[in-house]
């Protein structure tokens, strides 16, 4: 099998942040702090939007579009398509609420993409032609430790697997001195 020649990052890849668009990682349920950055770093880059973007892991892409939409099906074939549109109505509502109270000056749009969170953010970044991604850090909560142990995390995944920079903003943080180790559980 031949070996395939994958573009790496360089300065001739350069991208300039004035150039295109922020994207950002959105949840239900995500801490506020994360839209809120990714909105004032756009704000500072001369951007008028921001691009929230929420990736459903139940559901997989059927169909990319040039603009940055998909086509979507749910893994499981007894969902029904109004589990969904009820996710996407919150995380409207969500967003509404937070620039309500951030004090940011730029319209956000909400972009809902489906399977895996890198590949699909990569898409939106391509059609978009996006500058940078703002995502949320990992939770330290015992639920979501472990699905994040076992699925990686998607700031590692988008830094690994594309050019453009990735800025992690801290939702969480532990003391130094409370921190575990591989050592000491």
């Amino acid at each position: 099998m031949a070996e395939r020649s994958v573009p790496q990052p360089g300065l001739e890849r350069l991208v300039d942040f004035r150039s295109g668009p922020v994207i950002a990682g959105f949840s239900p349920g995500q801490h506020p702090l994360v839209a809120v950055t990714a909105a004032r770093l756009a704000e500072s880059l001369g951007g008028d939007v921001v691009h929230l973007a929420f990736v459903d892991t139940n559901r997989y892409t059927v169909e990319e579009f040039g603009d940055g939409t998909v086509r979507h099906a749910p893994i499981d074939p007894d969902a029904e398509a109004r589990d969904w549109r009820s996710i996407r109505e919150e995380l409207e509502d969500q967003a509404a609420a937070v620039f309500a109270d951030s004090g940011v000056g730029i319209d956000w749009r909400l972009w809902y993409l489906a399977g895996r969170p890198d590949r699909s953010l990569t898409h939106l970044a391509r059609a978009l032609d996006a500058s940078v991604f703002v995502v949320g850090s990992r939770s330290h909560k015992p639920g979501r430790r472990f699905r994040e142990l076992a699925e990686g995390s998607v700031s590692n995944h988008l830094a690994h697997h594309q050019h453009r920079p990735v800025l992690t903003v801290p939702i969480e943080v532990v003391d130094w001195k409370d921190a575990r180790t591989p050592w000491r559980p």
